[in-house]
């Protein structure tokens, strides 16, 4: 059992442990020392969203890292799927990122990726945490620590040419929510040097508003502008970069699933191989019927993108995602990409030669979501709730589906339900958050 890792990194409230300034370098010395005791000249690249405690963490871990011998980039403000594919482009030991992803500014994280530009393998995590039990040692060696001042650079190209070469995004006006993130500066430039005229939103962070009533958390003002432009679509991301969801023409607005779906459709126009489709057990029923008459395999995995990673490379497939936004396009990047996967969205979008709006022709079940915040005394709440689960699963039979799961990161229960019929949803979800609550 992980005592620090979560399902994506460690995160939690800045100044509470263990996201303080005395334990990302402690990480950051930890980290190095597993690494070093893998390669003899281990290397690592840094990175971080718009946060105002990301100047804490980043100097911390820049300490920690070269102290324990780990030559150091740092590449600034940067989307998260950036610091992926540069660690794999500069053949480094790791990527390591300063985000808090889609939760508000007084939160932060860190997570790391491996020089392949996927997670780091449960073993390793395991062996960082082990290490941080150790004390400090006097350094045998110092790391070099330098700026890579082209990495943003570097990743606009990157993503610019996981689009087709064969059209251009001349004929679209398109609105970008950019969350006050770690977007702000790359994904206009993608966007604009493609063709596109864009509309910028949520594009002046200031260290405190990121993802404050902006991005893919509240694309509320969003869906406003493009009706308001008349533009072609929107496209909103989160605060690290990783997330989108975009919104039609007429302001529908599309969660993963439906844009996975895109994909797919697009992917089969152009006479390429769909083998199947990863999803997760919060993935919409209506899309895994979708998928069927689509004729492409679908199947469920844990919630998290690293658990759907792990079923593509299993099935040796390229396509997968969450609701909330996460895609996967193997073909194109290692990790969730929130601009590649719009890029791929579009590209379908142009392929299919129709509107966002006349390609997605299901409706999602109805689904009711709570989300039990959990107080100390609480740890036994599968045990309260599991004669209620039992009873709505029962109940709902093929018709519906029930999950309960805690959060990966935050101290959360999600009750989920849904089912062909809302009423029959609302009132299993309030019955099992009651059960855990009372």
């Amino acid at each position: 059992m992980r005592k620090y890792f979560g399902t994506d990194g460690i995160r939690g409230v800045v100044g509470e442990y263990p996201i303080t300034p005395d334990f990302a370098l402690r990480l950051g010395y930890a980290a190095g020392k597993v690494l070093g005791s893998m390669e003899a000249e281990p290397a690592v690249i840094i990175g971080k969203d718009t946060r105002l405690s990301g100047y804490l963490f980043e100097s911390s871990l820049e300490a920690g890292f070269s102290y324990a011998g780990v030559n150091v980039y740092m590449a600034g403000p940067i989307p998260t799927p950036a610091i992926a594919y540069l660690a794999s482009a500069l053949h480094l030991s790791a990527g390591v990122v300063i985000s808090a992803s889609h939760n508000p500014y007084i939160d932060n994280g860190i997570k790391f990726f491996s020089g392949n530009g996927v997670k780091l393998p449960d073993e390793v995590e395991l062996a960082i945490e082990k290490e941080l039990e150790c004390d400090m040692k006097k350094a045998e060696r110092l790391g070099k620590v330098v700026r890579l001042d082209d990495a943003s650079g570097r990743y606009i190209e990157f993503c610019k040419s996981t689009f087709p070469r064969n059209i251009n995004l001349g004929n679209l006006k398109i609105v970008l929510d950019c969350a006050n993130g770690a977007v702000y500066k790359v994904a206009p430039s993608v966007f604009k040097e493609l063709g596109a005229k864009v509309i910028k939103l949520a594009c002046e962070p200031n260290g405190t508003n990121i993802n404050a009533n902006c991005g893919s958390m509240h694309p509320e003002e969003l869906i406003k502008t493009v009706i308001k432009e008349k533009a072609d679509l929107g496209i909103a991301f989160d605060g690290d970069g990783d997330r989108v969801l975009f919104v039609d023409e007429n302001g529908v607005l599309y969660n993963g699933d439906k844009l996975i779906y895109i994909i797919a459709c697009g992917m089969k126009a152009q006479h390429k191989k769909v083998s199947g489709i990863v999803g997760t057990v919060m993935t919409n029923m209506a899309m895994e019927v979708a998928m069927h008459n689509l004729g492409v395999e679908f199947i469920r995995s844990k919630v998290g993108d690293r658990y759907v990673l792990e079923e593509l490379v299993r099935r040796k497939w390229s396509l997968g995602g969450e609701a909330s936004g996460h895609i996967l396009c193997l073909d194109q990047h290692s990790t969730g990409d929130g601009i590649v996967s719009a890029l791929q969205v579009i590209a379908a979008m142009i392929t299919l030669a129709k509107p966002l709006s006349c390609i997605v022709d299901w409706q999602e079940y109805p689904q009711t979501m709570i989300n039990v915040k959990l107080d100390k005394d609480k740890s036994n709440w599968n045990e309260l709730a599991r004669d209620t689960i039992i009873r709505a699963t029962d109940s709902l039979g093929s018709n519906g589906r029930v999950v309960v799961r805690p959060s990966g990161t935050e101290p959360l229960v999600r009750v989920m339900v849904e089912a062909r019929d809302e009423c029959a949803a609302k009132k299993w979800a309030l019955a099992i958050a009651n059960t855990i609550t009372n």
